[in-house]
């Protein structure tokens, strides 16, 4: 009798570990990598940025503002590091104080740069 219960403690050990080895391997192919990125945001335009944004590129997920209350004034830049990017894209939406937002795809993983001149083109709602 006690060494038909030590075979049952050890075969359910067994299945224990190989079941939660299973599941964090699963979790672990769910994660995707996230790669730290940066860009440069130059405004050379009349514009004022006032919200700055990120997106994965076809969707709308907005991320929460990335100023932090700052503005990215006319012959201004800003600097947004160290964020996270789990795709090979990203898309930086900038909103300036009329409400339009213009926006760019970079590459994730390299420090990229993105100007904005009076020419950018818009989307203002209309």
């Amino acid at each position: 009798m006690r060494n038909s219960r030590i075979r049952n403690f050890r075969r359910l050990t067994i299945f224990s570990m190989a079941f939660f080895a299973l599941m964090a391997l699963d979790a672990m192919s769910n994660t995707r990598a996230q790669v730290s990125s940066s860009v440069n945001i130059a405004n050379n335009s009349s514009r004022q940025i006032i919200h700055v944004y990120l997106s994965h590129v076809g969707v709308d997920d907005w991320s929460g503002d990335q100023l932090g209350g700052s503005v990215i004034g006319s012959n201004q830049s800003f600097t947004l590091s160290n964020f996270a990017c789990d795709q090979q894209q990203i898309k930086v939406i900038g909103e300036d104080q009329d409400g339009c937002f213009l926006s760019t795809v970079v590459a994730c993983g390299a420090d990229a740069s993105w100007t904005i001149t009076n020419d950018s083109a818009a989307d203002c709602g209309q």
